[in-house]
């Protein structure tokens, strides 16, 4: 289903000079299509978790990009993500930029055996299986998310 507030979105993108992005919280590509059909915004942010994983996010990039839209891929849950964007990004023709958690952290960087590095504001995929990172499970027993469960 379609954000109930495109209209007011279409509203702002007219209204202003730059670009307007939108999708961290979309789900679907239907959402993500009407958004575009629509001129609410001409660069969705999905966030791959959200959206049905990397195959899925890969459609929506595609979608926007006959629309002419950018891709500006959103990053919330770490790094496990955080390279599943990277790859993402490395296939999107469309690509803007991606989002990054910082230069990934006194925490974020040894749980995945600093495979992952900014330089000069740009990140090369890691290379490798998988994602192409080393997850750390010994170092993340030790940090166990000890607050409410968000189911």
């Amino acid at each position: 289903m379609p954000p109930d507030d495109i209209p007011a979105m279409v509203e702002v993108a007219r209204a202003v000079r730059i670009p307007a992005a939108t999708g961290k919280r979309l789900s679907t590509r239907a959402e993500f299509a009407a958004v575009l059909r629509a001129g609410a915004a001409s660069i969705p942010q999905p966030a791959p978790g959200r959206a049905g994983g990397l195959w899925e996010t890969r459609k929506i990039a595609a979608i926007a990009g006959v629309y002419g839209a950018q891709l500006a891929p959103h990053v919330y849950a770490g790094p496990v993500a955080w390279a599943a964007n990277i790859h993402l990004a490395a296939t999107a023709p469309n690509l803007l930029m991606i989002e990054c958690i910082g230069t990934g952290g006194e925490f974020h960087l040894p749980l995945i055996g600093h495979t992952l590095r900014v330089e000069d504001g740009f990140v090369t995929p890691p290379q490798g299986p998988d994602l192409g990172i080393s997850f750390d499970e010994g170092l993340a027993r030790t940090h166990l998310y000890a607050g409410a469960s968000c189911i």
